[in-house]
């Protein structure tokens, strides 16, 4: 195996997106997402159904709370925070499968996948710098 393909493939079983994340979820197949963000953050807004689980709480609170060899994805707030890599280590480190999703929740709202805050859903709205809006050919 060549080293570009090693990387790829691990690369590939230990990160997802927001697209496939989200097709995941309305194909019916069980996806437990985990915010691993503070809770200011939290508050603001979030995935819809997602656990709220700081990175720094998984080793207490993960084993009670989510049952051992459930698929795990994580994320942040964006590219640009690598609390998403910290609450995956976490939760490999207790050996649950998990899976980082890349963009966190900044590109899950800019690609108009549902999110909600504490007082219910919020509007979508779908960035056509992060994606096709609408096909204009």
């Amino acid at each position: 195996m060549t080293d570009a393909l090693a990387h790829f493939a691990s690369k590939l079983a230990h990160e997802t997106d927001p697209s496939d994340v989200y097709a995941a979820q309305r194909a019916g197949r069980p996806v437990v997402l985990v915010d691993v963000r503070g809770s200011a953050a939290w508050a603001q807004g979030r995935i819809r159904g997602a656990i709220h689980m700081p990175y720094r709480e998984i080793t207490e609170r993960a084993p009670q709370e989510i049952p051992a060899g459930t698929p795990i994805v994580v994320y942040c707030w964006s590219p640009g925070c690598n609390a998403g890599a910290k609450g995956a280590h976490e939760f490999a480190l207790l050996g649950y499968p998990v899976r980082e999703m890349m963009g966190g929740f900044e590109y899950w709202a800019r690609e108009g996948q549902p999110v909600e805050d504490d007082e219910g859903e919020l509007p979508r709205t779908f960035d056509p710098l992060v994606m096709v809006v609408r096909d204009r050919g």
